[in-house]
């Protein structure tokens, strides 16, 4: 995975958030992992979670409060997703 491909992730995830932000508290964090388990495929959401583990990994602090909301997709496997 490419460090620019993480860059695009945070930076999208990060504008969720924003979007979200004005909302109170607790439905600004649902509506992001709403969002992202709604809109990103399982690779995308197994990239944030990779993202994570890293330290000073630019996600904002109301993505970090969405992470225990966000589905945390199954090791890949070739028999459930097929790339094109």
């Amino acid at each position: 995975m490419s460090h620019s491909t993480n860059d695009k992730l945070v930076y999208m995830a990060n504008q969720i958030a924003g979007f979200f932000a004005t909302q109170p508290e607790g439905e600004a964090a649902q509506g992001v992992a709403s969002h992202i388990n709604k809109f990103w495929e399982p690779r995308m959401r197994r990239q944030l979670f990779e993202i994570l583990e890293q330290d000073e990994n630019g996600l904002s602090p109301l993505v970090l409060r969405a992470v225990s909301l966000i589905k945390r997709p199954l090791s890949e496997t070739p028999s459930t997703e097929t790339t094109v």
